[in-house]
Formats: C-alpha cells, structure tokens, sequence
C-alpha cells in the first residue's frame, strides 16, 4: 500500500483590508501529514475566501438598485406560481444549510423563512435567544465567523441594528435581515409583492402608515427611496420616524414623501391604508402610555371610509385587535392583512435565491 504525503496549506479569512489575498495564500504550510490510501489521489488545497464575491447580503432595501428590487419580485411571482401548482421539482437549494438566529420570538419570520427555505430543497437550523445569547454569551463577530463555515446563508432577526451589521461584516457568506429595531426589509417585500398581486401595480401607488414612526416605517421610506410611490406616515407627535432617514428619502428624489399628525386627512385618496401595533417588543412598559397617545390614530371603519371605496388595509400582523385596528377593519373584504402574511414566504424565497447568485 503506497503511502502518499499530503501537504494542505493553511487558508485564513481576514477583516484587515490591508492584509491582501496575495499574503494570506502564501503564509506558512502545516506540517506534511502522512496518509494512507488504497490508491493514488492528488490533494489540492482550496483558495482562501477573503471576502464575499459575487453575493450580497440583504439589509436594507435601497441598497439595491430599482431593476434589482423589481427583478426579485418578478421571481417571487414566478417560484410562488410553481409551489402553488404543486410542482416540487424546483430545488435550488438542495444540499445547502441556513441558520436562523432569533433574539425575538416570531412566528411568521420562522416558519416563512423555514418552509420557504425546505420547499426549495434546503435545511434551516432554529438557533434561539437560549441557544446563542448573542453578544452576552458569545461576541456577535465570532458567531457570523463560526455559522457561516457550517452553513451557506445566514437569517437573523434581533433588536440590535448594529447585530445585523456585525454578522454582514465578520460572515463570509450573506445574511439576510429578518427584522431588527431600525428597518424590516423583507416585511416590505412581501408588501410590494402584495401590492402588485391585489392593485395590479407597485409604482405609483399611495401608501398611508397610520401609527407609530418604526421600523416598518423606516423600510418604507428606504423602499421609496428606490421605487417612486407616494408614501405617507400619519404619527403623534413626538412619535415621528428617524429624521436621518426621512431625509435620506427625500434627497433621493424619487418618491413624494410625507410625515403627518393628521391621519384622516393623510388616508384621503389611498391604495393602501397600513397599520402596526402602538408597542413593539421592548416597549411594552409603554404601551398603557402609548393608547393614550395614539388615540385618534385607530384604523377604524370611519377612517377607512375616509380612504375610498378602492383603499386596501394592510398590517404587518401580529395585531391588537381593538386598539390599532378594529376587528371589523381586519375581517373587511378590502382586507389582505392574511395575503401579506402568505407572502412573507414568497417574497424571501425570490431573495435567498437571490443572494445565493440563483
């Protein structure tokens, strides 16, 4: 039996821009190991990955172009199109694994992201607040540097913005945004994708946020910063979204952006009339403040009204029935709260496909 010498040559991942690829590829080899084998075979060490090449992560909606964001949503339509058929035959994703890091408990970022990610062919591990303790048990850099040499994507969905940006940068393959306090891109998505099934278009249309200026708000505006809409938010004062981020939009120039505290005369001429809980997680100290606050900010029959007979109600659920939106609102036929949740699957899908280069 012949014994064949092996020498694998040490590959090392850095965040040091200055330390080239030319350098990592030529650091010192291991030690040659003898191996036995039946028969003659060639070991050839595999290149260093320094860096994400030709994937990009998911963070925020305009950090992608208009033919991009319009391109996804088209594939979003196509692959929900084939799943409803019952064809199963379409698996992408077959062989590949993704970790799914939660530090806030959801029901729909998990079973969308783990359905859609199955149907494809895929794997999605559940890693939660126990499992990890992100930052408190272990630094978020070394998690993003340890996931991603077991799986090929990774979803998380925190409190911390800054979270999601540490993941992106220290992981070397992409992470998508499942929420953070700052934006939730993918909620939007499946917004737009919502949109151009039950109003025929996304461009153009009138968007009204009543309530509190959050992080659905935020991806709004980033989402109008890319697609020209007419995007409204009706807030109490003092509840008023990020001004760096209203600014941002507006210099765009590409939308007609507006902050208000009149809701009954922003909802005047909406496609969609969207609403969200007064109190998100983490804020529920809150949320006895927040009703007296928000009063005269419920979506309610009148309001709807005010909207015209073609206005659609959206929410990105879980709602408090009887405080930010009436039961009657949210069982109306004009309704589609029930699509959108639907389509939280379908608009990930058509973005892990992607930001795998699918």
């Amino acid at each position: 039996m012949a014994v064949i010498p092996c020498q694998c040559y040490r590959t090392v991942a850095s965040d040091k821009p200055y330390l080239s690829g030319h350098n990592l590829r030529h650091r010192a080899p291991f030690p040659a190991a003898s191996v036995s084998f039946r028969r003659r075979i060639s070991c050839v060490a595999s290149p260093a990955v320094t860096q994400k090449v030709a994937l990009k992560d998911f963070l925020h909606i305009d950090d992608f172009d208009k033919d991009t964001i319009l391109k996804m949503l088209d594939q979003a339509i196509e692959v929900k199109a084939l799943l409803k058929s019952g064809d199963r035959s379409f698996r992408p994703f077959e062989g590949k694994t993704m970790s799914m890091i939660f530090t806030k408990p959801s029901m729909r970022t998990r079973v969308s992201f783990e359905t859609g990610f199955s149907l494809l062919g895929g794997h999605a591990i559940y890693l939660g607040p126990n499992d990890i303790q992100m930052g408190k048990r272990e630094e978020t850099r070394d998690i993003a540097r340890v996931l991603c040499r077991y799986n090929d994507i990774i979803m998380a969905r925190v409190f911390a913005h800054q979270d999601i940006l540490d993941l992106a940068k220290y992981a070397t393959v992409p992470v998508i945004n499942g929420l953070t306090d700052y934006n939730h891109p993918c909620q939007i998505m499946a917004d737009a994708l919502t949109m151009i099934e039950h109003i025929g278009r996304f461009e153009g249309t009138k968007v009204v946020y009543v309530g509190d200026g959050n992080n659905i708000v935020h991806s709004w505006l980033l989402m109008a910063s890319v697609i020209p809409f007419h995007f409204v938010c009706a807030c109490p004062k003092g509840f008023e979204p990020d001004a760096k981020t209203v600014e941002k939009a507006r210099k765009a120039g590409i939308s007609k952006i507006e902050i208000t505290n009149d809701p009954k005369e922003a909802v005047k001429g909406a496609d969609v009339v969207y609403s969200d809980v007064w109190a998100s997680m983490g804020q529920k100290e809150e949320a006895e403040h927040r009703r007296q606050v928000f009063k005269g900010f419920q979506v309610n029959k009148d309001l709807m009204e005010m909207a015209g007979s073609k206005a659609f109600f959206m929410h990105c659920l879980p709602a408090e029935r009887g405080v930010e939106v009436t039961d009657e609102v949210i069982e109306a036929p004009n309704s589609i709260v029930f699509q959108q949740a639907e389509n939280r699957m379908h608009a990930q899908n058509a973005i892990m496909l992607h930001v795998l280069g699918k």
